[in-house]
């Protein structure tokens, strides 16, 4: 008998997932639903024999929970805020989910909170192992592959002194014609948010944390020549290093490591002024006798312009890349895997999308068919990586590796 899946959000990354389910004979129905869902045009696409369109607002847990208990598995492609709510509701009700998103807020910098939800995910996995209930997260492009990628270059050295991952959406060098050179592919909203969250690096074998004001600060960025995409582009570091050392069991050897995002250059300049400046900040201030946030202004100002978003005949690129510096046999060893991917003018679906939305379809399928057993929370490095891998690649997204050496 085939699956009942739950699709909460129908954005950009939504309708791919949604277009890739319906071409698996695993799914027999998937219930899509979002606050803002055109019916006539979902039907028009899609038989309702297989989807049915819920018109539903996620904050209201009593109507979400009872589309859970008519599904087998959720997936979660909603706003990040929303994430570990919708992962304890499914958990609550018995149903396996996927997200693309942290449980855990990365941008949260009160440490009260922080270990609040550290606690809460903690119980979240211990009821979910309990239910037998499989919570697979960040398991999108960064983070997601970039996890599961990473885990393979390190396995691949005997001991890893140095570690970089990159992971960039940006427009082809042709669409980069405004005056930031980015357009948007996901929510203008988790963009911005992201532009303003600390970092934490590893040098010299320790810890080293960036403030949110000052990732995009000239001392903290790198530049680096990707040829394949037509130049060079600017890295600034984006997330925690330490947390993903530890993840991947290199802390106490690694030296160097860093997790960074990749635009093309001048777009970190100006976004340093910006966070210096309070645009992106969430303390409210009045205008003219009303009050908003900078970071909801910016929002909207940027997300209401035309030059910020693709034209149907412009294509982006989307770009995950590890590279692990090591040691192999006695020989100082780099392993690099790198996955690149356009547009496809043919679909619509923008590179990112495709990146976010095919794996997050074959998790869910990877679950549903037996291939991902573990029950609890579950990260990307837990998943199978070989049968990943041929998920992705039956989905044209084909994946580099070399062997180099590791020169200085």
């Amino acid at each position: 008998m085939g699956k009942t899946i739950l699709l909460l959000g129908y954005g950009m990354q939504g309708k791919c997932t949604l277009w890739d389910l319906m071409r698996s004979d695993l799914i027999d129905r998937v219930i899509v639903a979002d606050k803002e869902l055109d019916l006539e045009t979902l039907y028009a696409k899609y038989p309702r024999d297989r989807v049915e369109g819920v018109v539903l607002d996620a904050s209201d847990t009593r109507s979400t929970g009872e589309l859970m208990r008519r599904a087998d598995l959720v997936i979660e492609l909603l706003p990040g805020r929303f994430a570990y709510q919708i992962a304890k509701l499914a958990t609550d009700n018995g149903v396996h989910l996927v997200s693309s998103m942290y449980l855990a807020n990365p941008g949260e910098q009160d440490e009260q909170r922080v270990e609040e939800r550290k606690r809460e995910v903690w119980e979240l996995d211990a009821t979910a192992k309990a239910k037998g209930i499989t919570v697979l997260t960040e398991f999108g492009l960064d983070p997601g592959v970039d996890l599961v990628l990473s885990m393979l270059a390190i396995r691949e050295l005997d001991s890893t002194s140095e570690f970089y991952s990159y992971g960039a959406g940006i427009p082809e060098p042709a669409a980069a014609d405004n005056a930031l050179k980015y357009k948007f592919t996901w929510s203008v909203e988790g963009v911005l948010r992201s532009y303003l969250r600390p970092a934490w690096i590893i040098r010299d074998g320790r810890a080293v944390e960036i403030r949110a004001e000052d990732v995009f600060a000239p001392e903290h960025m790198h530049m680096m020549d990707l040829p394949e995409i037509g130049g060079v582009v600017e890295c600034y570091p984006n997330g925690n290093a330490v947390k993903y050392a530890e993840m991947f069991g290199i802390r106490e050897m690694v030296q160097r490591m860093g997790r960074y995002t990749c635009r093309w250059p001048g777009h970190g300049a100006f976004w340093y002024g910006v966070a210096q400046s309070g645009f992106l900040s969430e303390e409210p201030v009045e205008v003219g006798g009303r009050t908003v946030s900078p970071l909801e202004f910016s929002m909207s100002l940027l997300g209401s312009q035309s030059q910020f978003w693709y034209r149907d005949d412009e294509r982006d690129i989307a770009i995950v890349r590890v590279d692990a510096r090591g040691y192999r046999a006695g020989k100082r060893t780099r392993i690099v895997y790198q996955l690149l991917d356009r547009r496809d003018l043919a679909t619509g679906f923008t590179a990112m999308t495709r990146t976010v939305g095919f794996p997050v379809s074959a998790g869910a399928q990877m679950i549903l068919r037996g291939d991902i057993a573990k029950r609890g929370v579950v990260m990307p490095v837990e998943v199978p990586a070989d049968i990943l891998l041929r998920e992705l690649e039956a989905r044209g997204l084909v994946i580099e590796h070399r062997v180099l050496p590791w020169e200085d």
